[in-house]
């Protein structure tokens, strides 16, 4: 985007440009008794895309004390709505926020689980 403001014309950043028009719908952190960390951000984009039909950015992210990731939901640009469950990538079928939000809370359960077990 250029703009031009009397003689001036200001060539805006990347990051203005393709970023500053989404609004934060929805931002919290958690931070569990053993430390690990469960945060949820959404951004409503001004127009919906190919990549983003629901007119969606998010970044659910649920990891250990020690910064490993566990469990991550995002909708990164290029690679549409997918899940990163203990280093696996796959596709995520959205179908709503609340489902979103359920699913990954789900997926938080069964990391704990397995964290759990681990350290019996």
């Amino acid at each position: 985007m250029i703009w031009q403001i009397g003689l001036l014309i200001i060539d805006l950043p990347y990051g203005i440009k393709y970023h500053m028009r989404a609004r934060l719908i929805y931002r919290e952190k958690y931070i569990y008794a053993d430390g690990a960390i469960r945060e949820m951000v959404l951004w409503q984009l001004p127009k919906k895309s190919s990549d983003k039909p629901h007119g969606l950015k998010y970044r659910l992210y649920y990891g250990l004390a020690d910064g490993t990731c566990l469990v991550r939901y995002d909708n990164e640009t290029g690679k549409g709505d997918h899940r990163h469950i203990s280093g696996n990538e796959e596709s995520y079928a959205f179908k709503n926020v609340e489902n979103l939000v359920a699913d990954f809370l789900s997926d938080i359960e069964s990391a704990r689980r397995l964290e759990n077990e681990k350290a019996d």
